[in-house]
């Protein structure tokens, strides 16, 4: 009979680590996603009413994109 342990089915430390760097980038990256389709959908809408609102659109479109960079610091602290 072969036990799960010496077949590598557990992930040792090193594993686990990279597993919750992967599991920051991956879940900021999901929540940036869709933060930022519902406010690029919302400053299409404005500026197709008032060109004026371009740059108002274009950084509230940049915002969650800072969400990655704090997933991206997280794995990286992670991974020390």
């Amino acid at each position: 009979m072969v036990d799960a342990a010496s077949t590598g089915l557990f992930l040792d430390a090193a594993g686990m680590k990279a597993l919750g760097a992967a599991i920051a980038i991956a879940v900021t990256g999901l929540a940036s996603a869709i933060a930022e389709k519902d406010i690029g959908t919302a400053a299409i809408g404005a500026m197709a009413e008032n060109e004026g609102l371009f740059g108002k659109g274009l950084i509230l479109t940049v915002i969650p994109e800072t969400i990655v960079i704090f997933g991206l610091v997280v794995a990286l602290l992670i991974n020390q």
